[in-house]
């Protein structure tokens, strides 16, 4: 990888201020035009942008199993809790924006999200001229199609984070959606106006990705990675593990989510079930979860990720916020088995046996988070952080089916919890809220430290549990967080 062209396109890319606008040098145009004179250049630059979203800062760690689930309140801080803690966490726990930790974190998400979009802007803006350049047709297909997901995807992340929710007001000024790699400023764009960007651009993904992306075929068949020598790790490299870049079904994942989040349930139908009825994402097996060897131990339900980010260089972070130690995150022993309702139908729940380990340091005992736990070179997987899984296609399938057939909509739910051990079914329920609280509490065990239980309370504008199961009122207050002081180097409020 030419690591001096890529440094300038990371560096370049960060407006930290409106007055700190691009310098574009004429020695870095060059650079840009020789690294997009080969096919080589264009991978090189896409598998960039997926090394820009793994940092720490974003989906390595923090948009992972930090912030989102912080303000989720997955997450306990002891009455003793110490400087380090408090400089972690508590100020961000009790959702107060204002104090400077919290600012720090939330201007590294902003601007290292706004870094990968405009990495995959100038992809974009230089792909369609040097399509004749590539030797595989499909490539020119699948790195596109993987930009412009890429583009989408994490604008819709800054939107759930910095906007209003749809269905709370889908004409407030949301953000920015930047589709050019410009020094010129991208006004905001509203709620509703970029939802229909971040959809033109999955569409086109989904499009152009259907005819070329090799998971799309019969014989693409996904496993761990062992066992799937022949499809997941046999082609060319570019073409390898597909799930752990933006593929095709993780389009329809993506855009089902998306419809979702605006209400449209038939599309959202649409989407989910393309997935399903794929059939291409086997569940879990009893014995993959439970293995008694740690190292083929399944902690992560791997073949069931349609998309999920490599953070194989990431375990240390991983293991140095949650091992147990006073400066961890880690969950109450009442809470952890409130949340998995171990008393009842979760008392055979393989996530909380799995995920979930009971410990104690300086005298205080807690739940340690061992979801992403790595023993040595052995494992059965490659570390990755689940970002779209087949069961958030199993809940919006039954959140879609509900008010039209509960009895369907709870089929799909009964599915989800027989493959993670409750045998434990819901059936004849007709009433809707009750129907909304048995998916939030199943929303709260399967996404558990992977960064999507805040946006589902805000979605559905639930009150938030807390420690206890305290509830917090349901506020934008709270949903909305607050954009960086210098948010004019990439949008305006109108």
């Amino acid at each position: 990888m030419k690591k001096h062209i890529f440094c300038w396109l990371m560096v370049a890319c960060l407006m930290v201020s409106c007055s700190d606008y691009l310098d574009v040098k004429p020695k870095s145009q060059v650079e840009v035009e020789t690294l997009f004179s080969t096919q080589e250049g264009f991978m090189e630059a896409l598998v960039g942008v997926y090394l820009g979203c793994v940092t720490k800062e974003l989906y390595g760690y923090e948009l992972l199993a930090g912030t989102p689930d912080v303000l989720a309140q997955d997450y306990y801080a002891p009455a003793n809790t110490n400087v380090e803690w408090d400089k972690q966490y508590l100020q961000t726990r009790t959702f107060n924006y204002s104090h400077e930790y919290f600012r720090e974190r939330r201007d590294d998400i902003w601007e290292g999200l706004y870094k990968a979009i405009a990495n995959a802007n100038i992809i974009l803006e230089h792909i369609d001229d040097k399509k004749t350049i590539f030797q595989n047709e499909g490539d020119y297909y699948i790195i596109k199609g993987e930009a412009l997901a890429l583009r989408a995807y994490l604008h819709f992340d800054l939107y759930r984070m910095f906007a209003p929710s749809y269905l709370s007001d889908p004409g407030a000024p949301a953000i920015p959606y930047v589709t050019a790699f410009s020094n010129a400023v991208t006004p905001q764009s509203t709620g509703a106006e970029l939802v229909e960007k971040v959809v033109a651009d999955l569409q086109q993904a989904k499009d152009l990705l259907e005819a070329w992306d090799p998971i799309v075929k019969d014989t693409y068949v996904v496993g761990y990675p062992d066992d799937a020598k022949e499809t997941e790790t046999a082609d060319r490299m570019f073409l390898q593990n597909r799930r752990h870049r933006l593929n095709y079904y993780a389009v329809c994942g993506a855009l089902a989510r998306v419809y979702l989040y605006k209400n449209d349930k038939v599309a959202a139908m649409t989407h989910a079930r393309l997935v399903i009825d794929a059939a291409k994402f086997p569940w879990t097996a009893k014995e993959d979860f439970n293995a008694d060897a740690d190292e083929d131990k399944d902690r992560i339900a791997y073949k069931e990720v349609l998309f999920g980010w490599d953070i194989d260089k990431r375990g240390g972070d991983l293991n140095n916020h949650f091992y147990e130690n006073p400066t961890s995150l880690s969950t109450l022993v009442d809470d952890g088995t409130l949340i998995y309702e171990t008393g009842s139908v979760g008392s055979s729940d393989y996530r909380f046996k799995q995920w979930l380990n009971q410990g104690t340091t300086s005298g205080f005992t807690a739940l340690f988070l061992q979801k992403y736990r790595r023993d040595g070179d052995g494992n059965r997987h490659p570390l990755i952080a689940p970002m779209l899984r087949l069961s958030e296609m199993y809940y919006i399938a039954a959140e879609c089916s509900f008010d039209a057939d509960p009895e369907t909509a709870w089929n799909y739910f009964n599915l989800v919890r027989y493959n993670r051990g409750i045998g434990t079914e819901i059936h004849g329920e007709t009433s809707r809220e009750v129907f909304l609280s048995e998916l939030v509490k199943e929303y709260r065990k399967e996404f558990f430290a992977e960064g999507q239980l805040f946006y589902a309370y805000k979605r559905l504008n639930r009150d938030i549990l807390g420690a206890q199961q305290i509830a917090i009122p349901a506020s934008d207050k709270i949903f909305v967080l607050p954009m960086p002081d210098d948010e004019i180097a990439f949008g305006q409020r109108n």
